[in-house]
């Protein structure tokens, strides 16, 4: 009779720790899940700033790209731009001497390379003038 009492108790006493251990792992579980949800809440906010601070900076990247790269150039291009007008437009040097040369190889025997070479300088002449009045 004694061992039956004994074993009834530690059969009551393994079911109570059975279902103390179920409830432990199910709290346990619901623990985690919401560690899992906070976890996934932290992820979406942090792809949210991430894409808003894409926004806010592209244009603060684009106007530091600008100031770097496209100001100083466009300066380059108007001190180029500049240059030619004045040797086409404030001398006409250049193209005066240029006809003169044309004349003179019309006038004597040229090889054909140096009439080759006064009909580039012609068409660059008229590319310089029209980048001129383009601009």
């Amino acid at each position: 009779m004694i061992l039956e009492d004994k074993l009834k108790a530690c059969q009551r006493s393994k079911r109570s720790l059975t279902q103390h251990l179920s409830r432990m792992e199910e709290n346990t579980l619901a623990i985690i899940d919401q560690y899992k949800e906070k976890l996934n809440l932290v992820a979406s906010h942090e792809q949210r700033l991430e894409d808003e601070h894409a926004r806010v900076s592209a244009p603060q990247m684009e106007r530091e790209a600008r100031e770097r790269v496209i100001e100083p150039l466009h300066g380059e291009v108007v001190k180029w731009k500049d240059r030619f007008a004045l040797t086409l437009n404030g001398s006409q040097e250049l193209p005066r001497l240029l006809a003169r040369a044309k004349a003179m190889a019309d006038v004597y025997p040229s090889p054909k390379e140096v009439h080759g070479l006064l009909d580039y300088c012609q068409h660059m002449v008229e590319l310089m003038s029209h980048i001129i009045r383009s601009c």
